[in-house]
């Protein structure tokens, strides 16, 4: 994964368990007689550590850099006031290794662990001592965010195929019915032409009662076929979004890209699936034309009120020159009471409102 990835996000609600580390920060406190001034500025340093903490559980890949130089920041200027400060260290050394690769893990925990040395030196404490502790919690933690990351990896991975077998089944299943219908309507049409040719032979024999029977009956097949064929097709004419958006995940796929569907599919009126139906197919076509990516993400979520949905790319976009595509988009989404946003951030990245229901 690279630094763009903007599925690689840390779980929120698992913030405040690890938090407990923080108690090794606190212990000096009460372990050393440091002056009213010094426990003040020390406690003064917790809100803005914990700020940078929550940012970096609700931030993505690309931006993670901020909230962990924060934390170091924080950490490096505690460190002469207080012992404790290693435990920030502990707390960055986890999300760089959540959130980066290997290489930049190695050089980044190598560049903390002597800021560690050069601070523990200045500040009078056991350098020896304080290093072999400090390196070793560092780095051990920070392996533990590479573990978190794969385990993340694998999830979406697992939560990927699952979607895709989803959307087979439902292929395979209108397929279904699309042969079942095939057959259904061979059957009649075949009697009806049966029967049209029966009528006209009686006819030829001036034989009208038998003729109009046939045609009685001629009828009667053809009405039963017109009201099957209204069913079928008012169930199963609309192929939907999930067939439409797994062919165009195929697309992007057969031009060399990796594709990822993250969320649940919203549920639709038909005029606005369709509407957003066309949005993502422009989105998809633009991403084919413009955007030289590797990699396409569709995120689908529900805030409460409106359908959230975002198509984000890992290619290289330096401005966008709005034309009839991104035009008739919004468009399409003002008629359903939507919009449109993006931005270029390490990528493009839409984001498309729709108001709906939960599906």
């Amino acid at each position: 994964m690279t630094n763009s990835d903007p599925l690689l996000k840390l779980e929120y609600r698992l913030g405040w368990v690890y938090l407990v580390n923080l108690v090794f920060y606190f212990i000096p406190l009460f372990t050393n007689d440091y002056p009213l001034w010094q426990i003040v500025v020390v406690l003064m340093a917790v809100p803005p550590f914990l700020w940078c903490y929550f940012h970096a559980y609700r931030t993505v890949q690309y931006q993670a850099w901020k909230p962990i130089v924060g934390i170091v920041i924080i950490a490096s200027l505690m460190m002469p006031l207080n012992s404790g400060s290693l435990s920030m260290y502990v707390f960055a050394g986890f999300f760089i290794g959540f959130f980066y690769t290997r290489t930049i893990w190695f050089f980044s925990i190598i560049s903390i662990c002597v800021l560690m040395a050069a601070l523990a030196q200045l500040s009078g404490y056991p350098v020896f001592y304080f290093m072999t502790w400090g390196v070793g919690l560092v780095t051990a933690i920070s392996l533990f965010g590479m573990a978190e990351q794969k385990r993340q990896r694998a999830r979406f991975a697992l939560r990927q195929s699952e979607q895709e077998i989803s959307m087979l089944a439902t292929m395979v299943e209108r397929e279904r019915i699309a042969r079942d219908l095939h057959d259904l309507m061979g059957h009649n049409l075949s009697s009806i032409a049966l029967k049209a040719e029966l009528a006209q032979r009686l006819l030829d024999a001036s034989k009208q009662d038998d003729c109009r029977q046939q045609l009685v009956e001629l009828q009667q097949i053809s009405r039963e076929s017109l009201t099957q064929i209204r069913q079928t097709v008012a169930d199963y004419k609309h192929k939907g979004l999930t067939h439409h958006l797994a062919d165009l995940a195929q697309t992007l796929r057969d031009k060399g890209l990796q594709v990822i569907i993250e969320g649940e599919l919203p549920q639709l009126a038909p005029q606005a699936e369709k509407e957003l139906i066309m949005v993502l197919t422009e989105l998809t076509n633009n991403i084919l034309r413009h955007s030289h990516a590797s990699r396409c993400t569709f995120e689908f979520s529900f805030d409460g009120t409106n359908w959230l949905i975002q198509v984000l790319d890992n290619g290289r976009c330096e401005q966008i020159k709005e034309g009839n595509g991104l035009a008739g988009i919004r468009e399409r989404l003002s008629s359903l009471g939507g919009k449109l946003n993006y931005q270029l951030q390490q990528g493009c990245q839409f984001m498309v409102q729709i108001p709906g229901e939960p599906g």
